[in-house]
């Protein structure tokens, strides 16, 4: 695993150990950010199952400007910090040790909002529609801003979700990438 492309391109990022969690790999990565990017001007990202934190670290080598990164399990915690530290990211991150449900319930108490959503949960509980029904109705989802959910293929998720709405899927091999984008309808 790597950072595929950015300021940071090439650096070597750590894996969590163990059967757990389950990396993006290169490839899709680089397609996920072919899709929505490549590149940004700044923003600011949340990578909610964060594993490794690869994802949320593309995003800033590509030009976030913050990203917080929330996962639940105690290795996945530490491999992130060791990965944001060979980047040099610390000024640009937050990361939480924390479940999913109760990571939002806190972001909205902070008030938070973000132009760029990571949801890449455990294929076996995947809550993704009711996560972003969550997120979309506690505003933490910005107009314009794009939620990136990666599931398997088996998973089909509906082209609408409150004021997201779906603008890709594609598939990898068992992996599916679907991409909503906020619409404003208020």
């Amino acid at each position: 695993m790597r950072v595929v492309s950015g300021i940071y391109k090439g650096r070597p990022l750590k894996a969590v150990p163990g059967i757990t969690t389950r990396p993006t790999t290169d490839k899709v990565k680089e397609a996920i950010f072919n899709m929505i990017g490549p590149y940004f001007d700044g923003g600011i990202g949340l990578d909610l199952f964060a594993g490794s934190g690869g994802l949320g670290i593309e995003a800033l080598s590509r030009g976030l400007e913050k990203v917080i990164f929330v996962d639940r399990e105690v290795k996945a915690i530490q491999i992130i910090y060791e990965n944001i530290k060979a980047c040099r990211l610390e000024d640009k991150t937050e990361v939480y040790r924390n479940d999913a449900a109760r990571a939002i319930k806190a972001l909205v108490k902070r008030k938070m909002s973000f132009d760029y959503i990571f949801l890449d949960p455990p294929y076996k509980k995947q809550q993704l529609i009711s996560l972003m029904e969550k997120m979309d109705s506690h505003n933490l989802v910005n107009v314009n801003a794009i939620v990136v959910c990666e599931h398997s293929v088996d998973v089909k998720l509906p082209s609408i979700v409150g004021r997201l709405e779906q603008i890709k899927q594609e598939q990898y091999g068992m992996i599916a990438i679907t991409i909503y984008s906020r619409v404003n309808r208020e």
